[in-house]
């Protein structure tokens, strides 16, 4: 969320520019390579033009939209804080103004090769979405998650303070917290019906077939599991993301094996036939489209900077070890998910696991060159 990653890798080829190069309409609607939301939602900022043949930045007026709306947590910024408008219909929403530009490219470009990069805003704070998708969801029929009530007890203190705002269930009431719940879920549903429509206008015009769907999240959320909110932890909730992949004559059952962001590149090129770069570090995912239990990674990392703090987490295929490390302070968790799945257990402390813990220490160390 800093530097232009141009001021680092100034020659790195991307996704996008790849196929741009390879004589693609390489064509980009919405939040892509990063995005301020609410601030810079609109603008072209961070979208790296080099990528594309269009940069396209659909208009939406966010919290200042028309509508119904209430600051769940007031004196957090919009960009954190959890806010929502019910609007009364789409008009000033930046998807619904994605979807319709999607559209347009697809009837405009069907006898084209593309590359459509399709960054949708929503379920991102703040919850604007028309009435009726939050009429989906009653207040009396939200639950609220439940945790242990020593559930804090073993987790370092250091992760907490590292997610300021949004620990301590962001100081929402519980029914403060079901409101934000029926927020999150009507802008899931309203986000979804306008990729629904992007997807049928698709087979309207007859392009499955010979179109990789990629549909993929940026990071998890917390929904206030360890009285957590939103992206900020290293935890399972935080760190995986939705990934499905739809390629012609690809259809396969869900597949179970650890995999990475790096790895969408490389599998994208390699099911379009072109060549990525050499210096990427992803692994092709499509061997595993035609064998879904093939093993693909024995680990998956995740990182998160937050200040002076740094946060490294690996999963392998039964654990989940994270450290934080301070000038100051060194923390580390560890989760077996054979027996604790929602990670209540932190036993990185334990000596049964020392064996586990050292393994995966070596495995973080490994990843950072040391």
């Amino acid at each position: 969320n800093g530097p232009d990653f141009r001021d680092f890798l100034p020659n790195h080829v991307t996704m996008p520019q790849l196929f741009k190069n390879n004589g693609y309409q390489a064509i980009r609607e919405g939040k892509m390579f990063h995005m301020g939301v609410p601030g810079t939602v609109g603008t072209a900022q961070w979208q790296d033009a080099a990528s594309w043949t269009h940069n396209g930045s659909p208009q939406g007026k966010e919290h200042n939209s028309k509508g119904d709306g209430k600051d769940l947590t007031p004196g957090i910024a919009p960009g954190v804080g959890m806010r929502y408008v019910k609007t009364p219909d789409a008009s000033e929403q930046a998807d619904f103004d994605a979807a319709n530009r999607a559209i347009a490219h697809l009837e405009k470009h069907r006898n084209d090769p593309f590359f459509l990069g399709l960054g949708f805003v929503r379920p991102h704070v703040p919850f604007v979405a028309p009435s009726e998708y939050f009429d989906r969801y009653p207040l009396s029929k939200i639950r609220l998650t439940k945790n242990p009530a020593d559930d804090l007890n073993d987790i370092p203190a250091l992760v907490p303070r590292t997610l300021g705002a949004t620990a301590g269930n962001m100081k929402m009431n519980e029914d403060q917290q079901m409101e934000a719940l029926r927020g999150y879920y009507a802008s899931i549903s309203f986000m979804d019906d306008q990729l629904g429509r992007v997807l049928k206008a698709l087979d309207g015009l007859g392009l499955r077939e010979n179109t990789v769907i990629v549909f993929q999240g940026d990071h998890g959320w917390h929904l206030g599991e360890h009285t957590f909110w939103q992206k900020r932890s290293l935890m399972e909730e935080s760190a995986k993301v939705p990934l499905i992949i739809s390629a012609p004559g690809k259809k396969g059952p869900v597949c179970r094996s650890l995999v990475e962001m790096v790895d969408v590149y490389p599998t994208v090129a390699d099911l379009c036939g072109l060549k990525a770069p050499g210096n990427l570090e992803g692994q092709s995912l499509r061997p595993l489209l035609d064998n879904p239990k093939r093993p693909h990674r024995s680990a998956a990392h995740t990182q998160l900077n937050a200040g002076k703090t740094e946060g490294r987490a690996v999963r392998t295929a039964d654990f989940r070890y994270i450290r934080w490390t301070t000038p100051e302070e060194t923390a580390e968790e560890l989760y077996d998910h054979r027996k604790d799945p929602r990670e209540f257990t932190n036993i990185a402390g334990d000596p049964r696991y020392a064996k586990e813990l050292a393994r995966h220490r070596a495995l973080i160390a490994e990843r950072r060159g040391a």
